[in-house]
């Protein structure tokens, strides 16, 4: 028996620290506590309750919900009785979760609320699943007897026998055994099964104590969703920690909770911030000329700050004591609406626009920036404490090499590193190189300290019709800064210039329209109004600046509706589906390239 396996370190803490809350989460509007020894006791009784259904080790076992405290017990559980959880996300339409049940043989699916639930239901009628098991017990299961409640569940795996067999389960634990399916969202193709063994998470909770500080005392908030490897590995990692994890269901109501919870922790993508950063300019602009005076000052005072940090340097007392200042009169406030008790904050999964990150770290905000993929068991590189290498995404964790291939192209080699695609030998064969490297199909470089610079995903790389290639992330996040825009997504391959298809922030320009008396029926009308588009063109142009002339969008198109999860158009994770999106919206790029219109 391994000593470092997951399951026998939770119940070693279960054990250890049993009165101590592990979870938190709301339940009837109030926040509720589960205690190390709660945990471990849903975790032996979801493991018995499977041993119940008929499953055998090395089964694999399906999870689609958004974030609850149950998630993790059902997860825990899974691997506890020696199964292989394998995460759906609750947006899967049912053509994409029935590809995943039959790619991995899942017959046991946990479902969260009502709309999975359902879903489940239909694909057990369907003949792709044998069982049924709803985490929410406000769940109706609509008399299906194949489907039961979570604490039914729990019920059926306390019995005696089911308890036995756990245990001989656990003297059976090898730390070569599969942990998990991370099924990629992509934004091309088909997903593939990312398998990951306990020996990769292991090693994971390992590397990230040679770069990471997170103490029992720490709170952590589940805002991702946790079917994505980024927010699963660091809720393992928080609570290999004993730290405590707290789940809300709706990413949308973190600004509501965000002031309860009080997160030292907390992981997110780029966009999170940089609607964070359009959000606080918007509102400083519209403030009276002492705010901005005062906004612009502190700003000043906080970058010379993060200047010196990049460079090594302690600011000396006359900077240290204007900054005092700042802090209590701006960058306190500031800081409040992340809940003010940020030790620092994982950021990764897309590009972070160096203002951004600057404007954050000035403010006190510490952003530990990085980078990792599903085949890397999340994190590759992050920053080091006492380092601000902005500009890059940190070091790679001590154990892990990484290299620069053919066109660039980031290769990592490691104890983390996945053990395959599932059931696509050839697909893994692609995916490594001679010498055992993963090829991560980003291009990047490796600075004097050691640091990743990312310049480009490879696949994504678009060629316009006159031999300049285009970044599309670059251009993105560049316009994206800004705070009447909400989303962008960029066009030009095989073109001969780029274009943009632009989401607005409707709030924001609906404010705009009433400032300037502007009168019209609804969005459609709204966005196409000359004084409108005239408005977009400005800022645009004014955003360009910092673009090469190729880079340029040339024209672009305002929608009255976003891209969406549901429609296919976004990852869960927020990352453009370019393919989905220019199928959608096929007529609107077809007539920039013909000339009419914006």
């Amino acid at each position: 028996m391994a000593s470092n396996h997951l399951i026998e370190t939770f119940r070693q803490h279960a054990r250890d620290w049993a009165d101590r809350p592990a979870q938190r989460a709301k339940v009837g509007g109030q926040w509720h506590d589960t205690t190390w020894r709660e945990l471990g006791e849903a975790m032996e009784a979801v493991a018995g309750g499977l041993v119940a259904l008929g499953h055998q080790a090395g089964d694999k076992v399906g999870l689609c919900a958004r974030n609850m405290a149950e998630w993790t017990q059902a997860d825990l559980g899974i691997l506890a009785a020696r199964g292989v959880t394998v995460p759906l996300y609750p947006s899967n339409t049912a053509e994409q979760a029935r590809f995943i049940l039959r790619d991995a043989g899942i017959r046991i699916l946990f479902v969260g609320e009502q709309a999975e639930a359902d879903l489940g239901l239909a694909l057990l009628a369907a003949g792709d699943l044998e069982q049924v098991i709803a985490l929410d017990p406000s769940v109706d299961l609509r008399g299906e007897p194949r489907a039961r409640s979570f604490q039914a569940l729990l019920e059926e795996g306390r019995t005696p026998a089911c308890t036995e067999e756990v245990r001989l389960r656990a003297g059976q634990f090898r730390m070569d055994d599969l942990l998990t399916l991370v099924y990629t969202s992509g934004t091309t193709g088909e997903p593939k099964g990312v398998m990951l063994d306990h020996a990769n998470v292991a090693e994971a909770m390992t590397l990230h104590d040679a770069r990471l500080r997170v103490e029992a005392e720490d709170v952590s908030l589940a805002v991702l969703p946790l079917c994505h490897i980024f927010e699963r590995a660091w809720t393992f990692y928080v609570l290999y920690r004993g730290a405590l994890n707290v789940y809300i269901r709706d990413p949308l109501t973190l600004i509501e909770v965000v002031g309860d919870v009080k997160p030292t922790h907390m992981c997110a993508v780029p966009r999170v911030y940089e609607k964070a950063y359009a959000g606080i300019h918007g509102r400083v602009a519209k403030a009276s000329w002492f705010v901005r005076t005062l906004f612009l000052w502190a700003m000043g005072v906080g970058t010379k700050v993060v200047d010196l940090r990049m460079a090594g340097q302690q600011p000396g007392a006359w900077l240290g004591l204007r900054q005092r200042l700042a802090d209590r009169l701006v960058f306190q406030k500031l800081r409040g609406l992340f809940g003010g008790r940020c030790k620092f904050f994982p950021v990764a999964g897309a590009t972070l626009a160096d203002d951004v990150n600057v404007f954050f770290q000035a403010i006190g905000l510490n952003l530990k920036y990085g980078y990792g993929l599903s085949e890397t068991c999340a994190t590759v590189s992050c920053y080091q404490d006492g380092t601000l290498p902005i500009g890059t995404l940190g070091r790679p964790l001590d154990g892990l090499e990484v290299k620069l291939g053919e066109e660039h192209e980031l290769l990592v080699k490691g104890p983390t590193v996945m053990r395959g695609y599932y059931n696509r030998p050839e697909e893994t064969a692609r995916s490594f190189t001679a010498d055992g490297f993963l090829r991560t199909g980003d291009a990047g470089e490796v600075d004097a300290q050691g640091n990743l610079i990312f310049t480009e995903r490879l696949k994504d790389l678009m060629k316009t019709s006159n031999g300049k290639y285009i970044a599309p992330q670059r251009i993105e996040g560049t316009l994206g800064k800004d705070s009447f825009i909400d989303q962008v997504a960029i066009f030009a391959d095989s073109r001969n210039f780029v274009s943009a298809l632009i989401v607005p922030h409707f709030e924001g320009l609906e404010a705009f329209a009433h400032s300037i008396d502007l009168k019209y029926r609804d969005l459609s009308e709204l966005v196409q109004h000359s004084k409108v588009v005239a408005f977009f063109e400005e800022r645009i142009q004014h955003l360009q600046k910092e673009l090469a002339q190729y880079e340029q969008v040339k024209k672009f198109t305002l929608l009255s509706r976003p891209f969406s999860i549901d429609q296919g158009e976004l990852t869960p994770t927020l990352k453009l589906r370019r393919k989905a999106i220019a199928a959608a919206f096929q007529a609107e790029i077809e007539a920039m390239y013909r000339g009419v219109g914006h």
